[in-house]
């Protein structure tokens, strides 16, 4: 197995990428070594990338790695691994999806089961702490123990399965826990990577309506083929009053039971809240950026007894059920569509400024970009 590998490292001081060679992690026994082979340019990486949220008078950060939305193959296993997290046998050369992050597995909410909840999990150390390759925008992904991780079938390309482990396993999880179900109205704020794979799944778990609020109309268009069955141009319905009108007319002056915020711009949580109807949930999922401050009248929230829920991670059993979702919908929804553009490594500057859409006219006419390192 290689023992270096390059990793894309971020500098804030010149907004510049470095190709950097670093080190492989030493392997233990209970680790798997991935050799990154796709990696999505995620929403939450633009905001990290652009620094959103940061106090302009703060210095810039120290040079970083970073990417999560990911999928690769196995290059190493510890001598305690013999297989995936399903107990199928796994081997060098397998192609896997995994959660990026590590719950302790021994605090007060991981024995409760809620392993996307532990407040002690682990995600990458600072590269100054230690620097190896490990990252999504890099080579090698080092998946130290607890890990949990899940063969790919062939049926499902690299770019495909990348966003297995953020856009469709994150909103899956949202979907869950909002506990969407037959007959009811979804709205979906955002028709991005995680916004197309929240309308294919509302639909799939029997939402009468889905109605999916962005502005870039080619994003609109893959959302009707993933199951909207209407949409809100917010170029055409300009104000916030007109779409949260738009929304009361599509729900017969109800709103809607459930809605989804992917964007991660407090004004849009401004907005939606007005959409949900009476005893409705609303599922924050966009906001990771700090600083996030929306103005939020409560007494609105408690007259009309809305359910807020913010759901950031997922428990370790929605990545296989995402993995199946993908594929038994192949035939139904174009969600492999969802990634339009890729990009090696060494042109990971270009992948983010295809995909920045905030600024420009026209937005991005990227739904999802792939880095392959």
């Amino acid at each position: 197995m290689a023992q270096m590998g390059t990793s894309a490292v971020w500098h804030d001081a010149d907004k510049s990428w470095e190709m950097r060679d670093l080190p492989l992690p030493e392997l233990e026994a209970d680790a798997i070594q991935i050799r990154v082979r796709a990696t999505s340019v995620c929403g939450s990486d633009l905001h990290i990338w652009r620094g959103d949220g940061l106090d302009k008078n703060d210095p810039p950060r120290d040079p970083f790695v970073f990417g999560h939305e990911m999928m690769g193959e196995v290059a190493a296993m510890g001598n305690k691994i013999t297989t995936d997290s399903l107990r199928r046998p796994l081997k060098e050369g397998d192609r896997v999806a995994y959660s990026y992050f590590f719950p302790c597995a021994r605090c007060y909410n991981c024995l409760r089961g809620e392993f996307g909840a532990c407040k002690f999990r682990m995600g990458r150390k600072p590269l100054d702490e230690w620097p190896v390759c490990n990252g999504g925008f890099a080579q090698y992904y080092y998946l130290r123990s607890p890990n949990y991780v899940f063969k790919l079938p062939d049926s499902i390309t690299n770019a495909a399965a990348a966003p297995i482990n953020c856009a469709l396993a994150q909103v899956y999880e949202a979907m869950h826990l909002g506990g969407v179900r037959l007959g009811d109205n979804v709205v979906v704020q955002g028709a991005g990577g995680l916004g197309v794979n929240a309308t294919a799944v509302a639909k799939e778990l029997g939402a009468s309506k889905v109605i999916v609020i962005d502005g870039q109309k080619p994003r609109l268009d893959l959302a009707i083929q993933c199951g909207a069955t209407h949409t809100i141009d917010i170029n055409e319905y300009e104000t916030p009053e007109s779409r949260i009108e738009r929304v009361m007319e599509l729900t017969n002056g109800i709103g809607a039971d459930k809605v989804i915020e992917v964007v991660g711009f407090p004004a849009v949580v401004e907005e939606g809240l007005k959409m949900v109807r009476m005893r409705g949930v609303y599922l924050e999922v966009g906001h990771i950026s700090p600083n996030s401050f929306a103005s939020i009248d409560v007494s609105e929230l408690v007259k009309n007894q809305v359910r807020f829920y913010g759901i950031q991670h997922y428990d370790p059993w929605i990545i296989p059920n995402a993995i199946d979702f993908l594929e038994r919908t192949s035939d139904k929804y174009p969600l492999t569509s969802v990634v339009s553009h890729e990009f090696p490594l060494d042109q990971i500057g270009k992948a983010f400024e295809t995909a920045e859409w905030l600024g420009t006219q026209e937005g991005s006419e990227v739904t999802r970009a792939v880095v392959a390192p």
